[in-house]
């Protein structure tokens, strides 16, 4: 009895052993996305401005062929966010054709100059979802929330210290995106990706060092363009990170000096008492 229970545990031990060198050897195959230093991290974090104008510069020129960003024109006149001036944005909604929501006089469906209030359009080559995929084999999704549904699991522990107050590890889809830009390390295999689960992505390498000419002085690298479209998507994602910040740090002074004055309220009142 006692030798087949050490048998057992023999065994047991082993297949542990086994399990911890599969998982070792998963993670080792399969890295994580490293931490970026952003501007909008942290408590105090903010938008930086120039990055996100050029991350729209990114997205308009390169990313607008496959994918749909649903946001409308007048967004990127947030003082928060990009901060175009309301000519620019006139402007720029002008130099798209979008489809109008009533049909004409004769009952046609027609297409005009965009406005502010209008959203930025789809690809004119991927009208819809069915569309692209019928061509590209997979719909590629729309980039507005994209900063926000890609994550990553990051494991024990350090998912406890991400949920703790000051130290929220909020731009973990950041991370990722930025990741996956940067994870096309087979020049033979433009479909191979370092981060992505598999390492077997749909999506080949959309840019590359020099595909868009900064007009600011920035490096036309693909460091940079992955950072700046980064930093634009996540503002799409949550163009109130700013005045969320800002509210929550107001309601942690007020519940600070709330404390205060209940305890020297309660201190105030026991010495009364005695």
């Amino acid at each position: 009895m006692i030798r087949f229970k050490s048998a057992a545990l023999a065994s047991a031990a082993l297949a542990l052993s086994f399990g911890g060198f599969a998982l070792a050897q998963e993670e080792a195959d399969q890295p994580k996305p490293p931490r970026q230093e952003w501007s909008f991290a942290g408590m105090f974090g903010t938008y930086d401005q120039a990055q996100l104008q050029r991350g729209f510069q990114v997205y308009r020129e390169v990313c607008s062929n496959c994918h749909a960003l649903s946001i409308p024109f007048r967004a990127l006149a947030d003082p928060d966010g990009p901060g175009y001036g309301e000519d620019q944005v006139k402007t720029l909604a002008a130099s798209y054709q979008v489809t109008n929501a009533e049909p004409n006089d004769k009952g046609e469906i027609f297409k005009r100059p965009g406005t502010p209030a209008d959203l930025i359009p789809r690809p004119e080559a991927y009208p819809n979802d069915q569309a692209a995929a019928a061509v590209l084999g997979k719909a590629p999704p729309d980039m507005n929330l994209l900063a926000k549904a890609r994550k990553y699991e990051r494991g024990f522990p350090w998912f406890v210290f991400d949920a703790l107050p000051g130290l929220e590890y909020q731009e973990v889809g950041s991370d990722y995106i930025d990741a996956i830009l940067n994870g096309y390390t087979k020049p033979d295999d433009p479909q191979w990706n370092l981060y992505y689960p598999g390492h077997k992505i749909a999506m080949p390498q959309p840019i590359t060092d020099g595909a868009v000419k900064y007009t600011d002085g920035t490096a036309p690298t693909l460091s940079n363009y992955s950072k700046d479209i980064t930093a634009f998507l996540t503002w799409a994602a949550e163009p109130n990170l700013p005045e969320r910040k800002k509210i929550g740090l107001r309601v942690m002074l007020f519940l600070f000096v709330l404390a205060g004055l209940l305890y020297f309220t309660k201190k105030r009142v026991g010495e009364a008492a005695h």
